[in-house]
């Protein structure tokens, strides 16, 4: 089976792309961190990872929306594709590592109407 789930913040703002057969696709840049305490110092340590992460159809309309520091949580499979790098310098084909999302839920709270007015 092939599934994570993730829940961190965006890193800049959704997105919106094409291929070249005109389809719409979102890419999110999430942040996951993780933290621990050394054993040997006692002192705490952390450790962000980023995801590239595709989003296709209305989810991705939705994910467009998003904006840089948004906390969301989704859920997605892992994908690793080749692609040649628009400026060769004659090093072949590359690999990229991407999580094809199918569930995305925004996780910050909207904001109150009290809130809004003060």
């Amino acid at each position: 089976m092939n599934r994570v789930i993730l829940i961190g913040f965006l890193g800049k703002d959704a997105e919106v792309k094409t291929t070249r057969q005109n389809a719409a696709f979102t890419v999110l840049s999430l942040a996951t961190s993780r933290r621990w305490k050394n054993r040997d110092t006692g002192e705490y340590q952390s450790q962000t990872t980023w995801h590239r992460c595709i989003v296709w159809g209305k989810l991705g309309n939705f994910a467009a929306g998003l904006t840089k520091g948004a906390h969301v949580q989704l859920e997605g499979e892992i994908r690793t594709r080749q692609y040649q790098p628009k400026a060769d310098s004659g090093t072949g084909q590359k690999s990229i590592t991407e999580v094809r999302v199918t569930s995305l839920t925004k996780l910050d709270r909207s904001k109150k109407p009290a809130e809004d007015a003060a």
